[in-house]
């Protein structure tokens, strides 16, 4: 596995690789929920994002996160890649270049609260809403 910056010509890969993520790991949301973030996900996330890219051995796109400063915006894996390690190796590269790093995770999202608090992160607070004020709860953790 290797990491690039992204490039305006990933896109819709990195599009498609959220969505399936999404479908895999969010099952609290609904059909309705995923087709009205997507263009939240396209039009102000990725663009306003550091964003790299995990690829596999041969170059293609197979994950993805985005940085704000030391903020973890966004770490989506496609599902063909679950548990072989790119997460890891995402918040390696994140921590080499940001240092301790902080992330809101679902909270209905349990195996993203066990990732992450098996890499070193621990709980720092909660919201009972996500960030555009919908009834997604989430978990507010750092690293020491």
């Amino acid at each position: 596995m290797s990491i690039r910056k992204a490039q305006p010509e990933d896109q819709s890969a990195l599009l498609s690789i959220w969505e399936q993520s999404v479908r895999a790991s969010h099952d609290f949301l609904s059909e309705q929920n995923i087709h009205s973030l997507l263009p939240v996900v396209r039009d102000q996330a990725l663009p306003n994002l550091e964003v790299w890219v995990l690829c596999d051995e041969a170059s293609a796109p197979i994950g993805f996160m985005g940085l704000d400063d030391n903020k973890l915006e966004a770490l989506f894996i496609s599902p063909k890649s679950f548990r072989k390690g790119g997460g890891k190796v995402m918040l390696e590269h994140a921590r080499k270049l940001k240092g301790p790093l902080q992330v809101d995770v679902n909270e209905q999202n349990p195996r993203a609260v066990g990732f992450y608090l098996s890499n070193g992160f621990v709980v720092a607070g909660r919201s009972s809403t996500d960030s555009q004020g919908q009834p997604f709860p989430l978990i507010h953790m750092n690293e020491a």
